[in-house]
């Protein structure tokens, strides 16, 4: 053919294929932080230290007191492919590393300044390896501290191509504390530092214990919120799930406040978040996340970490069983902090009273009693506890290990210490015990009742307080919602995936109060709907309920444990819905004796601190916050 060109096979030299390989390994200066850690846990380190100049870009140093290598061992771990973890791919199967590929000391080094000094227990020098770029190797005996250190300087300076993508140093900074804390995170037992320009941002006690790493790193607010999880698997006793999580009232607006331990090396996991947040439905607001810390242990049999070069992806044998088993572990944390309320029983809430047509004044709050009104209360039902969930699997008694204090790194850096990084916690509410009695002052802006109890101020969202007391009130129901029919059926026309939900779902709407029936054209219509709803709001009711559903993903098949967590999502969907729709309003007058009720109901329910929605209902201010804001001192 005329004018075919025609290209040859070549080789590629060593130096060019660890150039290609740290474009996988070697995203960012995180992930030069993340390989050397993982490379000090693996050498049995008790205390590892890191220091970063410019955001990791122009200096990185990594020095731990673990066992250190002899000249032999140090010339080779600098060579692709050479690792002491592996000796056959036999072994893959029950690998228990962090590390083993091999990849990341020979691709570091291949794109940086690169020095690592390493000395064993015993021996009387250590070993120095110098490489600049992968070239020039240089190893000689020098004097050294005990375990290893790292040096990378100027990273990607020769692949000017990956370093113009390099984010600000600020950016690069900030994704090291991220990686290093999950580290940290991930083995409470190793003291932990880092320091970036001379300032010491993150400092954990390696004491064993993970609340003392947690505190350490999120302060002591915020563990104390913090919420213990336990789970064993009855017929597998390699399998149990650990950690903490935070109680509904403490959120993030990102998941990186989340950390997932699988058999010890920190991964990332969009099955597993999924099904934290499916404990949290309607106790926390979409796009808020609880603080996680969870250990998941199971056989190395019925996982795969030999997915992606950074081994920061992690495949299971059974995503299905993970799922079912992280959310019942986390709902049943939920369940457990909810303490009895020992509350006085009072009149059910009547309805609230029209607004007055007078024009309201700016101000309702008020300190004068008003006299009682006469009308009748409606009554409402008891409120029985909803259903739990089927899996009820015992958990172990964990009892964490003493580990005594680790000597110090000899090669440490002394630097001032700085205060620790504040975190920035959205705070829906103080985490408060639940108060037994709180009396209704007054009213704000026709939507926030003011109420004193014995150990402070309160403010309650009286329209989020009602979504609760009535979601738990229909929550109640066993034998089905009391539904009332339509004069005239509305048709409802629904896309394909809704359609589908429909079909598999028409008993489980029909209890809800919503009675569908097929019409001729292959669409519904709409023939009964709940008693809280208005005929007008029915069809849009119906649709929200539908758009609100949480996804389940399909890849955990479509078998009955499936089915029950897409009913438990339907369930929950429509009875918040329902319950928003027929709540008290913001902008409705409520009288001294209504406000009363609402707040003693309120106590009752299960939950009473956020809505089905996960919006705070109480926001309240003890003694010493109210002190402290007005510049008070003496309490």
């Amino acid at each position: 053919m005329k004018g075919a060109v025609h290209l040859s096979v070549k080789l590629l030299d060593a130096n060019t294929i660890n150039k290609i390989a740290a474009g996988e390994v070697v995203e960012r200066p995180a992930s030069v932080v993340k390989e050397l850690v993982e490379n000090a846990i693996d050498a049995q380190a008790t205390r590892i230290a890191v220091e970063i100049q410019n955001g990791g870009k122009s200096y990185i140093k990594v020095s731990d007191n673990g066992i250190g290598m002899n000249r032999e061992d140090a010339s080779l771990a600098i060579r692709a492919h050479a690792t002491s973890k592996l000796s056959s791919a036999s072994d893959l199967q029950l690998v228990t590393t962090l590390g083993f590929r091999g990849e990341a000391l020979p691709t570091i080094a291949a794109v940086s300044k690169f020095s690592l000094w390493t000395r064993r227990e015993g021996d009387e020098l250590g070993t120095l390896v110098r490489l600049t770029g992968g070239h020039d190797q240089l190893v000689e005996a020098q004097g050294c501290a005990l375990g290893t250190t790292v040096l990378v300087e100027d990273l990607f300076f020769n692949t000017p191509a990956r370093k113009k993508f390099l984010k600000q140093s600020a950016s690069e900074s900030s994704k090291i504390n991220e990686y290093l804390t999950k580290l940290a995170l991930s083995r409470p037992s190793i003291a932990f530092k880092l320091i970036n320009g001379n300032k010491l941002v993150l400092s954990t006690p390696g004491s064993g214990q993970l609340i003392e790493c947690v505190e350490s790193i999120y302060g002591h607010e915020i563990t104390a919120s913090m919420m213990m999880i336990e789970f064993q698997d009855r017929n597998d006793k390699n399998f149990r799930i650990n950690g903490l999580v935070s109680r509904p009232n403490i959120v993030k607006s990102y998941r990186t406040c989340q950390t997932f331990i699988v058999n010890g090396r920190v991964i990332g996991n969009r099955m597993i978040s999924k099904a934290v947040e499916e404990a949290y439905i309607s106790l926390v607001p979409k796009g808020s996340y609880p603080l996680v810390v969870m250990s998941i242990e199971l056989s190395p049999m019925l996982l795969d970490f030999n997915v992606h070069p950074q081994k920061a992806e992690v495949r299971f044998e059974d995503d299905g069983e993970i799922y079912r088993a992280v959310r019942h572990a986390v709902s049943q944390a939920l369940e457990r902090r909810q303490s009895a309320l020992t509350v006085e029983p009072e009149d059910e809430l009547p309805p609230p009273e029209p607004p007055s047509t007078e024009p309201p004044s700016t101000d309702k709050t008020s300190s004068v009693e008003p006299p009682p009104i006469e009308e009748s209360p409606i009554e409402t039902p008891p409120i029985e506890p909803p259903s739990t969930d089927p899996l009820s699997i015992e958990p172990p008694s964990i009892e964490e290990p003493l580990i005594e204090e680790p000597p110090p790194i000899e090669s440490e850096p002394t630097v001032e210490e700085a205060p620790k990084v504040e975190t920035q916690e959205e705070l829906l509410f103080e985490e408060r015990t639940e108060p037994k009695k709180i009396t209704p002052i007054g009213q704000v802006a026709l939507c926030y009742i003011v109420a004193k109890g014995d150990d402070g101020l309160y403010l309650v969202d009286q329209h989020a307080a009602h979504e609760r007391i009535i979601f738990d009130r229909l929550s109640g129901y066993t034998d089905g919602i009391p539904a009332q029919q339509l004069l005239i059926p509305q048709p409802i026309d629904f896309d394909e995936n809704e359609r589908r939900v429909v079909e598999d779902n028409l008993e489980l709407f029909h209890r809800l109060g919503f009675t569908l029936e097929r019409g001729g054209d292959g669409n519904y219509r709409l023939i009964e709907v709940p008693v809280d709803v208005l005929d007008s709001d029915a069809t849009g009711l119906l649709r929200e309920i539908l758009s609100s559903l949480p996804t389940v993903d399909n890849a955990f098949g479509d078998d009955d444990q499936h089915r029950k967590v897409l009913a438990k999502n339907i369930r929950e969907a429509c009875l918040a819905m329902t319950a928003c729709r027929a709540a008290i309003k913001a902008g409705q007058e409520l009288n001294f004796r209504q406000m009363q009720m609402l707040l003693d109901e309120l106590l009752k329910t299960k939950f009473p601190f956020t809505c089905p929605h996960g919006r705070p209902t109480i926001i309240s201010f003890d003694e010493n916050k109210l002190a402290t804001m007005f510049k008070r001192k003496g309490f």
